[in-house]
């Protein structure tokens, strides 16, 4: 997501470990951290490497709609922060698959090249795993850039695609220098308790209490002796997103697509990169939105009010509204 989206339980990115020496250091598996349900472990092969995948699975509160929803969460963030969508999906009956993606949260933080399809292979690798053939994809600012690439790759297993303030709907490049990944490295090693709250807060209109925590969890990761090996991995992550642009395939995806964009949002992926006068040309989120709905096949857009870039935490009720009569209209479930 953006700099200022380092993810949260993996915003292990960059403190001195003098930050906040009351808090006991946590180790970057977050192996202290309880999520709002029960989490599993799926192990694959990737890059001749076998890694960790850690996700939850939860079924239907009531009787089953024979629905799957699978989220994908945003870089500054793991599948934790996800529980409030959770429990209103699976109360309309609705399966819900949460993963956190290799680099974040419980899962492993592997020094590989990072792809796009890579970690929509790993996904799917996932949901094989769990005899998943079809599924509704919400996915998250950089969840949401990975759940486009993941209805490319899997259009016949993607029965509809839902993105909330998914970063990528402008390409970066045009106004931001690449980054070496010294430099990016440096930058998440630099990071502090104060710095990361201040990142957050440019996210959101107001300041949600609950995002407290994830500066808790972020300055105990700091005093972890493996910090710098997940500061490198969100390093990886962010030249992954910077050379790995999608906006330009949306014009591709003919499964029916739900944009929700917070209209307070102003983030800018790789923003301290950028100079002030190059800055005014990025992060028009509004206008972004409605251009992005030009291009889809069979899109639709909501635009939440009094949100920033996380409207399932801002206006949750507006944020769920939405994707409930979505989901009610097009996802064909009988179709599986």
């Amino acid at each position: 997501m953006l700099r200022s989206l380092l993810p949260i339980p993996f915003l292990l990115l960059g403190l001195p470990v003098s930050a906040e020496p009351s808090l006991p250091p946590l180790g970057i598996g977050l192996e202290a951290v309880d999520y709002p349900y029960p989490v599993a472990f799926f192990d694959l092969t990737l890059e001749g490497q076998t890694l960790r995948m850690a996700y939850m699975d939860v079924p239907p509160a009531q009787e089953s709609n024979g629905g799957t929803v699978v989220l994908l969460h945003g870089k500054s963030f793991s599948g934790d922060y996800w529980g409030p969508t959770i429990r209103f999906l699976t109360t309309k009956g609705y399966r819900v698959i949460v993963p956190d993606q290799l680099g974040f949260g419980k899962s492993a933080k592997p020094d590989i090249r990072y792809s796009f399809d890579l970690l929509a292979r790993a996904t799917k690798q996932l949901l094989d795993h769990r005899g998943v053939t079809k599924a509704a994809i919400l996915g998250h600012s950089f969840g949401g850039m990975l759940a486009v690439y993941f209805a490319r790759d899997y259009p016949d297993l993607t029965a509809a695609l839902l993105l909330e303030n998914p970063i990528g709907l402008e390409d970066y490049r045009s106004a931001i220098p690449p980054q070496t990944l010294e430099t990016l490295v440096q930058t998440e090693m630099a990071q502090t308790p104060e710095s990361y709250r201040k990142f957050m807060q440019a996210f959101f209109t107001g300041w949600p209490g609950t995002v407290e925590r994830q500066v808790e969890i972020f300055t105990r990761l700091l005093q972890s002796g493996e910090y710098p090996r997940a500061a490198k991995a969100s390093a990886l992550i962010y030249q992954m997103i910077y050379e790995q642009p999608i906006r330009h395939e949306y014009s591709l995806l003919h499964m029916p697509v739900l944009l929700t964009i917070g209209q307070g949002d102003r983030s800018v992926f790789f923003r301290r990169y950028a100079s002030p006068e190059d800055i005014k040309s990025l992060g028009h989120w509004p206008q972004l939105g409605r251009s992005a709905l030009k291009d889809l096949p069979d899109g639709k857009l909501v635009e939440i009010a009094n949100a920033g870039h996380v409207p399932h935490v801002e206006q949750p009720e507006a944020f769920l509204t939405a994707i409930d009569a979505f989901l009610a209209e097009h996802y064909k479930i009988g179709d599986h």
